[in-house]
């Protein structure tokens, strides 16, 4: 009976090491898969922050002066987003509506590095589902196009749907370019469409 009554206590104990040997096995050979879990999804939500914004003309992100020129200001966005270099808002003086937001997600040599990227990238935000302004559940949809590296860029835009008369100009960008001499840059963008193409917000090197 003694036996009997100690048993079920014996076998949780053995249950508990066993989970314990386990989750140690894990994270001794797999600690990137630990690592990497949290942040699946981090560049997502702060883009969504970002579009938040985009009605209110990405006012509430804008933290220091970068630089100014005649025709723009750069700001720098006033929190880190998940695994970018940088990010900034350029605001046009010409037009006081007009402004634009950008991350440099990656800088490279390596073209396969940067398309591998952009490829990962794609996939956390195609058909991402953000609010903007009174528009809810408005999801993000570009067609993928694979990066070559003798085209030198290649672009997704992401279109809102289903469209809406004040989301309309709203347009989210993914891109892989080449920069002279020898550097491939992925950026993320959100900008209004009916920009001039000077507009997307200056090149950063």
């Amino acid at each position: 009976m003694v036996m009997n009554a100690l048993t079920p206590l014996l076998m949780k104990k053995h249950v508990k090491a066993l989970v314990l040997i386990t989750n140690f096995l894990l994270l001794a050979f797999y600690p990137e898969a630990q690592l990497k879990l949290p942040a699946v999804n981090a560049i997502a939500n702060d883009v969504k922050k970002v579009i938040e914004d985009y009605p209110n003309r990405f006012i509430n992100l804008m933290g220091e002066v970068i630089s100014e020129n005649p025709q723009s200001t750069d700001y720098q966005c006033n929190f880190k987003v998940n695994g970018a270099e940088e990010s900034f808002i350029t605001r046009y003086s010409a037009k006081k509506e007009v402004c634009s937001w950008q991350a440099i997600m990656l800088t490279t040599e390596n073209f396969e590095k940067a398309k591998q990227k952009f490829k990962t990238l794609y996939n956390q935000l195609n058909n991402l589902s953000v609010d903007i302004g009174n528009a809810k559940n408005i999801h993000l949809k570009g067609k993928y196009e694979a990066p070559e590296e003798k085209k030198k860029f290649t672009s997704v835009v992401f279109d809102a749907e289903p469209s809406a008369t004040h989301v309309s100009k709203f347009k989210m960008e993914l891109t892989l370019q080449f920069h002279a001499p020898m550097e491939w840059k992925v950026k993320v963008l959100v900008y209004d469409r009916d920009r001039e193409d000077a507009e997307r917000g200056p090149a950063r090197d």
